[in-house]
């Protein structure tokens, strides 16, 4: 990883902007838990939710609008703020220029007045249209310098047109910020505005632009007007149609990243395009998977700009199409995934613009249902292994897939694959002990062919695709390790993660030595992993890796070495510099061990790269005798004392006062260590 290594320990990052995620749920002494009925979200004012506030309330961004930066930790709009409906520009106005955060719901047709006014929308809001219904006419909103975390959606925004295109006595937008950063425009309709349909200038950053229609405009969408070069912004999944220039037309942008749109220009229509994507000035533009139907000069280039093509589609399109240069992995910066240029028409007809029910996702329509696969090892499902199920779900599948696993002993290895993402593995049984996926690998295991698994290939179940779930089954690596004493590794990972947004909810993972390999699809990857509910059962090192990982309202249980001994490692980051590493928070650590037997971590820097900076936080936890009173120890030559280890408010016979062996977070500090911190603007839900 290119970004330098601080090692200094619990620093103060930012002052706390993110949303407190959940309620912790009450655990019992015996380790079970006491479930509530509503676990409420908390926003950034510390202000409960109101009752009312409808699911879609809670999704954020994806693409660069879900990137932390400039103090941001991804797009959520007004979520934890009042839901307000609105039918009047008097209301929809006080509470888009209030202070605190709301989530705004346009119920009816709303005239601005005069025409042309633009809304000066404050931070922290969600503009929403209740089903078709939200229209605003003759006007917009405009987004100023600083403002952040906005949200627009489901609405159509029209009819500011006076006449004359170009007019700059009727300089009428949809949508316009100068200087603002995270902001998501998702699922609109903007047409016949006066001006433009979309600007984004003097260096607003952080933006996506998804799934809307652009249509029966002059300029479509204008982005930069600035001599710096700093805007990051994503553009995927918009029908964009009778438009004639600024399609968009991108200047000066550090990372434009345009996938999956849809240009079209209809013979004989009023409006002709004269270009569609223009990468101007300095930008670098990478343009994947879009379908440009009759479109002039469908994509160009200034001499200083960079466009990197791949995967394009044209159809009676003329002029010039252009590509050169160097630009950048969006990979990088998050995950996504591509549909296919000859199917946009269909998808983005059925799916573009306001929809009559908003989801709980900010995926499209094709994704509100899901496909669910039966598993049953008697014959009774569609397939009667785990594994056979996964191959069924077809490569890059937009939408989620659940596959439900009647109760029974699985014993066989599982591997999703990076191109199989929103995959579910569910038991269906009463109890997550009732469907157990189980393998008896270990890293010294003889692989056919040659060679031995190592640590990784050791998994029973192995995610690589973005947006995994599994809930309500147990997966478990049963290797004997006392039946195994000549075996050079004993390492037995029960589940390995290597992947972004992976949700364990309600599940039991056991084992023994590395259990629960949370990782990353590389070291520059962000791989987000958040454990809920759950029990994670091991001895050495057994919740590890590199992933930005959250154990949540969980029990993790210690237990005894394969000889009876009682001595172990809860956990063993190893972080990359600047990224977060593990947070157990709100749970239990118990088993029958010995009092004093076991460290709750060690900072593991994987093949001696002294680049890392692992890192532990335990927090609102109990920790039973069983914990040390030094929690915390070096592993091969490196001091715990050199990365970032520590406690917060933390209760039980193994709970300690703060030493310097025994590191407690500040208030200060711990406020920017919560669960939200570690999501990053992603909300887990179940799906």
């Amino acid at each position: 990883m290119s970004e330098p290594r601080s090692k200094a320990q619990h620093r103060r990052r930012r002052s706390r902007t993110a949303l407190a995620v959940g309620v912790p749920l009450a655990l019992t002494a015996a380790g079970t838990f006491t479930y509530g009925t509503d676990l409420g979200l908390l926003g950034s004012s510390g202000r409960q939710a109101s009752a009312a506030a409808p699911a879609w309330a809670a999704d954020t961004a994806d693409g660069f609008a879900s990137v932390n930066s400039l103090g941001q930790n991804g797009t959520y709009g007004g979520r934890g703020g009042k839901t307000v409906t609105v039918k009047t520009l008097a209301d929809l106005e006080k509470y888009a220029t209030a202070a605190e955060p709301y989530v705004i719901v346009v119920a009816g047709t709303i005239t601005m007045n005069p025409v042309g006014k633009e809304i000066k929308v404050k931070s922290d809001k969600t503009i929403v249209g209740q089903g078709t219904a939200g229209h605003i006419v003759g006007g917009g909103f405009f987004l100023g310098q600083g403002v952040h975390n906005v949200i627009i959606r489901n609405l159509t925004i029209r009819d500011a047109y006076q006449g004359i295109w170009n007019d700059k006595d009727h300089d009428f937008d949809a949508i316009q910020m100068d200087g603002a950063h995270h902001v998501w425009i998702d699922h609109n309709d903007l047409r016949h505005m006066a001006d433009g349909l979309i600007d984004v200038r003097k260096d607003s950053t952080n933006i996506t632009v998804s799934w809307n229609k652009l249509s029966d405009n002059n300029k479509t969408f204008g982005i930069g007007w600035t001599e710096n070069v700093k805007t990051d912004i994503t553009i995927h999944h918009n029908w964009i149609r009778e438009t004639e220039q600024r399609n968009p037309s991108t200047d000066n942008a550090a990372h434009a990243h345009l996938y999956n749109n849809f240009l079209e220009d209809a013979p004989g229509t009023a409006i002709t395009s004269a270009y569609g994507n223009y990468s101007r000035g300095g930008t670098k533009m990478v343009l994947e998977n879009s379908l440009f139907q009759g479109v002039k000069n469908p994509v160009i280039k200034d001499s200083g700009a960079a466009i990197v093509q791949r995967g394009n589609s044209f159809s009676g399109t003329s002029g010039r199409n252009e590509s050169g240069g160097t630009a950048f992995d969006p990979k990088t910066y998050y995950p996504y995934s591509l549909d296919k240029a000859a199917d946009l028409p269909s998808i983005l007809k059925a799916g573009a613009g306001p929809r009559a029910s908003i989801g709980t996702t900010a995926a499209s329509t094709k994704a509100a249902a899901a496909t669910t696969l039966t598993v049953a090892q008697d014959g009774s499902g569609q397939y009667r292994t785990v594994q056979a199920a996964v191959n069924a779900v077809p490569a890059n599948n937009p939408a989620r897939v659940v596959i439900a696993v009647k109760p029974g002993t699985y014993r066989e290895l599982v591997k999703v694959p990076s191109n199989k993402p929103h995959v579910t593995i569910q038991g269906t049984g009463g109890s997550r002990k009732d469907t157990t996926i189980v393998y008896n690998n270990a890293s010294g295991t003889p692989k056919p062919g040659g060679g031995t698994y190592g640590t990784g290939g050791s998994a029973t179940v192995a995610v690589e695709a973005d947006d995994f779930q599994a809930r309500n089954l147990t997966i478990s690596n049963d290797f004997d390790e006392k039946a195994n004493q000549s075996l050079d590794g004993h390492q037995a990972v029960a589940l390995r993660t290597a992947a972004d947004k992976v949700f364990l909810d309600g599940v039991i993972v056991s084992g023994d030595q590395d259990t629960l390999l949370l990782d990353t699809a590389s070291k520059d990857r962000l791989g987000r992993v958040y454990v809920s509910n759950s029990y994670v059962i091991g001895n050495v090192d057994f919740i590890f890796g590199r992933a930005t990982a959250v154990v949540d309202k969980s029990v993790i249980t210690l237990k005894k070495r394969w000889n009876g001994t009682s001595a172990g490692y809860v956990t063993a980051p190893s972080t990359a510099a600047n990224r977060k590493g593990i947070l157990i928070a709100n749970s239990t650590v118990n088993g029958d061990v010995s009092a004093g037997s076991f460290y709750l971590g060690r900072p593991w820097h994987a093949g001696g790269d002294a680049s890392l900076d692992p890192q532990t936080t335990v927090r609102n936890t109990s920790l039973s005798n069983a914990i040390k009173s030094t929690p915390w120890t070096d592993m091969s030559g490196f001091s715990w004392k050199d990365d970032r280890f520590a406690e917060y408010k933390n209760s039980g016979a193994g709970a300690g006062s703060a030493s310097t062996d025994r590191p407690h977070l500040s208030d200060a500090q711990a406020a920017d260590q919560e669960v939200a911190d570690w999501l990053a603007g992603w909300t887990p839900s179940a799906s």
